[in-house]
Parts: structure tokens; sequence; C-alpha cells
């Protein structure tokens, strides 16, 4: 069986309609990842998560060196992780990060009950941080074997790609996208003699807007550049509504930071407004210095609010932790 060199699936010549599919099976690459490459065409296939998380029971029996690929959206998802191997832990797009803010500091706060031999904040875009990462690896890895692992759109793929480019010594490339689901099996990746990286499908952050945005959308919601930090002081009761995605009914005394997509179109409402309250709602009372988390979409940071509401589609979670910034 041949695997596609871009996404991982089995090359098959049989059903267009099925991941892995060629016309001819002397391709490297199956039809799906040449499209996403050439044209910018995605196509996504539909896996229940079990699926990944039968791939990481499998990896975490080994003893072997993961790298956990996260972004400042999807950090609170790693809890739910059950592994046992020696990670280090990869923040990853940094370039979206406000330029001001501390990395060291922001990493500190990054604890989990996992086996974190080291934490480092990259940018593949930028080279930030990548010899460091690199040193790290084969300071800690217990065979030439080391899986990258981490939720959708992480940028795992992004990232092997990136130290492929600048330590390996052939032009292999992992068929990368903005959007979800991108790699479907495992890739073993020979960066040199001495490491091979093994891309890992990414697991699906239930509850993230990420699972349900049109191709359209993800290019309002996902950031390309550093994130502009929009800072609201609540002076009296209002409504503020993002993007017909989000409604937020807050009363009167505290600041509300958002750190969403600069291409997200805030609007403030002073009268009360009937507009998205058939959503769901959250309900939050007296936050200072949390951070309230739309998966996969931003957070707000909240500095003395005695009451606040969210109204948002249901397939959407919220959650809230103690503030990273």
């Amino acid at each position: 069986m041949t695997k596609c060199i871009g996404c991982g699936a089995i090359l098959q010549n049989t059903n267009p309609a099925s991941e892995g599919y060629v016309k001819d099976l002397s391709n490297d690459l199956c039809e799906r990842c040449f499209k996403i490459r050439h044209y910018n065409s995605y196509s996504m296939i539909a896996k229940d998560n079990k699926v990944y998380l039968d791939i990481l029971d499998k990896i975490s029996k080994t003893n072997d060196l993961l790298i956990l690929v996260t972004d400042l959206f999807s950090l609170d998802s790693l809890e739910e992780l059950n592994l046992k191997n020696p990670i280090i832990l990869v923040l990853t797009k940094t370039d979206l990060i406000p330029r001001n803010t501390d990395e060291d500091k922001l990493l500190s706060k990054l604890k989990y009950n996992l086996n974190i031999v080291s934490k480092i904040a990259v940018s593949s875009k930028n080279n930030h941080n990548l010899d460091e990462l690199y040193n790290l690896i084969n300071t800690h890895k217990k065979s030439k074997n080391v899986y990258v692992i981490g939720y959708t759109s992480s940028g795992k793929s992004t990232l092997i790609n990136k130290l492929i480019y600048n330590y390996g010594n052939n032009p292999y490339e992992i068929t990368t996208s903005v959007l979800p689901s991108t790699t479907l099996d495992l890739i073993e990746v020979p960066v040199n003699d001495e490491l091979t990286l093994i891309d890992t499908p990414g697991l699906l952050d239930e509850g993230s807007i990420i699972l349900s945005a049109t191709k359209e959308m993800f290019k309002v919601i996902v950031p390309k550049k550093e994130i502009k930090p929009t800072v609201i002081q609540v002076k009296t009761d209002q409504t503020i509504i993002v993007d017909n995605i989000f409604r937020i009914d807050v009363k009167k005394g505290g600041t509300l930071i958002f750190y969403l997509s600069n291409n997200l179109k805030i609007e403030r409402f002073y009268k009360d407004i009937d507009k998205m309250k058939d959503l769901k709602k959250y309900s939050f009372t007296n936050t200072s210095d949390e951070d309230i988390i739309i998966k996969g979409l931003g957070f707000i940071k909240t500095k003395n609010i005695s009451s606040l509401d969210i109204y948002i589609n249901e397939n959407i979670k919220i959650t809230k932790r103690q503030s990273l910034m």
C-alpha cells in the first residue's frame, strides 16, 4: 500500500469520493492534496475523533518524544489529552500574538498534567526560535522517531515543513491548509539520518467554531497577521455583537479586551435589541483578570465585569480560565 506524501491517505483509484483517490497509482499525491496545493481547492473529509484518539493511544505506548503543537486559541483543550510520553510543548503562530507579549511569562502560565520536558514559543512563518526548537528535539528525543501532534489547524504540518526545509536533506513537503483535517493518517518524514518526524492527523477540537465554519468564514475568523486587541470600556449597560457570530450583554463597570482576528466586525449598542437572543446563552458573574474563550475563534479578557451574558450557536463551546495576557 502506498500513501499520499501530502496527507498520508492510502492511495486508491476506485472511489473518487473517498480519501486517497488518484487516477494513476504511480502518482505520489492524491487528487485532494493536488487541488489544495495548486488550486487552493479544499474538500472536507469527515472523520470521527475516535480515529485520531486511537492513533494517540498507539503513540502513547511508545516512549518516543512528542512535539505537542498548540496556538493561543486551543490551549484550554490540552487538558483533555492523556499521554505519558515526554513532550515538548510548542506554542506556535507567535507572529499573530500582540508584539508586546512576554513569551517567557506566557509559557510559565501553561501548566498541564503532562510529562512536559520543555516549552517554547515559535513562529514557522518568521523562523522565530526554530533553531532552539531543533536543539531541544535532539536533546530530548528517545529514538530517531519524533511524533508531532496537536489539534486541527494548530500549525503542525507548516512547522514540519519548515523544519524539513531548514534542517533536512530531502525536498519532502506535507500538504498544508488553513482548513481542518488536511492530514488524514501518519506521515513519516525523514528530516536527516538522525531524525524522522511523524505527522499525525489533527485532533478535532469538539465545540470549536473551526469544525462548522465555511471556507469563506475561515477568511474572516482566522487571523493572518498580528492581532491588535480591541479594548472596550463599559460605562453603561450595553450589547456588543461580533460579526453576527456571537452577542454579549454586559453590565457597566469594567473593561473587555478582545483577542480576535482583526477582520471581525465589532458593533456596540446602547439600547436593548433582540438580535441573536434565540441562540444558546452562557452567563458569567464577577469576572476579573479572566479569559472567556470562544473555542477556535479567540478570547475576551475581562476586568471588573459584574455580569456578562454571551449568546452563540449551540455547537460552539465557551470556557473560562485565568487570564494569560
